[in-house]
């Protein structure tokens, strides 16, 4: 439907991917691996939403900006950036991409790490959010589960009115979630006016609000001040708005999505393309050297120069712990 308000797909790139150690690094976290069909998942992003919107907004950080600016280089595609100079949780990173709009511009707000399948769907999903954006409304958008997955936060609905927000259940509550047919998965995904999200962000987390405000108008060109940044608090939108506002509603979506989030939802996506698997489900990641599995299933090689991991699918999760030990040893190899 037309929509007469100007509408920004803000991308939000400041994540590293911990749980995607070692393909993921702090200079190539994984929005820029071109793992998935020669395209990498940011570029991918921009892609799917080019005739959606009217202006692009990428919202990084001093060390992924340079990757960001070659992809959209790449396509030529004009854009605002706002390169974050520490990472401040996405309250910060979306009330920046707020005060650089007009307060009747309608932001779809996306990670740009997702994989999203049915365009279609999608699309649809998207024109519905812009519809209620246009009436004050702040939309988030959930996706109907297709399995109780626990790596996933929850929002539990009565139509498009939400109920609560759930944090990532663990098996027994997620596969209550699915019995109950009235939870969707959070899929990090918002729309709104800007106008609106600050009036809300400052309502609930006026901290927040006038801290990223004193931030953001004493940029330089779109970069942030280190000291102003460090004193914002680090909380997610979740926490600083959605939880609390009464303005909020949900978009149910049936496109296909992951947030490609652990080996083992990057092992289920490269499957459907094609990827291949030996009899006993076992899978390589990162090289073309013939890799013999012995007495082993649904165990993942990933390889990489400097390190290679070797996990079983199901403690996909348990990466993290392997990123946390090498953090507190200050390892380059997460450089």
């Amino acid at each position: 439907m037309e929509n007469k308000n100007s509408i920004t797909h803000v991308i939000l790139t400041g994540g590293v991917g911990s749980r995607l150690w070692p393909l993921s690094r702090k200079s190539q976290p994984k929005q820029y691996l071109d793992i998935f069909n020669g395209k990498s998942l940011f570029e991918m992003t921009v892609d799917r939403n080019r005739n959606i919107a009217d202006k692009v907004m990428v919202v990084g950080n001093i060390d992924n900006c340079h990757l960001s600016k070659k992809v959209l280089e790449k396509s030529n595609t004009s854009y605002i950036d706002i390169i974050e100079s520490t990472p401040r949780n996405t309250a910060a990173a979306i009330a920046f991409a707020a005060f650089a709009s007009d307060p009747d511009d309608i932001l779809v707000v996306t990670p740009s790490d997702h994989i999203i399948d049915e365009m279609q769907d999608y699309e649809q999903a998207i024109n519905e959010a812009v519809d209620k954006a246009s009436n004050g409304y702040i939309v988030t958008f959930g996706i109907v589960p297709t399995k109780p997955e626990t790596g996933y936060g929850y929002i539990e609905r009565k139509g498009d009115d939400v109920i609560s927000f759930r944090e990532k259940p663990n098996q027994v509550s997620a596969r209550d979630f699915i019995a109950k047919g009235n939870f969707l998965w959070n899929s990090g995904m918002f729309c709104f006016k800007a106008g609106v999200l600050l009036e809300e962000l400052k309502a609930f987390t006026p901290e927040v609000y006038e801290k990223s405000k004193l931030a953001w108008e004493n940029n330089s060109s779109g970069n942030l001040d280190l000291a102003l940044s460090m004193d914002i608090p680090s909380i997610s939108i979740d926490y600083a708005v959605m939880e609390r506002s009464k303005k909020i509603k949900v978009v149910s979506s049936k496109f296909g999505w992951s947030d490609l989030g652990s080996f083992e939802s990057v092992y289920d996506y490269l499957i459907t393309i094609g990827h291949p698997v030996d009899e006993n489900g076992n899978m390589v990641i990162g090289t073309n050297n013939y890799t013999a599995f012995i007495g082993v299933q649904d165990t993942i090689f990933v390889h990489t120069d400097t390190a290679n991991l070797i996990l079983k699918k199901e403690f996909s999760q348990d990466v993290k712990n392997v990123y946390n030990a090498l953090e507190r040893e200050k390892s380059d190899l997460l450089n």
